[in-house]
């Protein structure tokens, strides 16, 4: 199977969207008590989505590094930031877009 830098950065931005639609969904619901838990939680989701993020990121360029095929490591790890950036850049339109109506 062919893997794609796309792909890599849609499932992050994915992901992102899918954490904070689930969070916002709770906190709905959900008034939130001073506990230890919130930042146990917290810690905990931070913990986990830097290991998929990481996963996404870099878990292939450093497969191709080793592969020793250096120059895809490097181009697949730029373009997988160049697409998540142009996610990036479409959620700061989309919010300034929102933010003005």
């Amino acid at each position: 199977m062919k893997k794609h830098p796309f792909t890599h950065a849609t499932l992050a931005a994915l992901y992102i969207v899918i954490i904070v639609f689930g969070i916002n969904s709770v906190t709905e619901f959900v008034t939130p008590r001073e506990t230890l838990l919130i930042p146990i939680t917290m810690l905990s989701l931070f913990v986990l989505s830097t290991a998929v993020m990481g996963f996404l990121f870099i878990y292939e360029p450093f497969r191709l590094f080793f592969d020793n095929q250096k120059q895809q490591a490097v181009r697949f790890f730029l373009q997988t930031v160049g697409f998540f950036a142009c996610f990036v850049a479409l959620f700061v339109v989309i919010f300034l877009y929102t933010s003005f109506l």
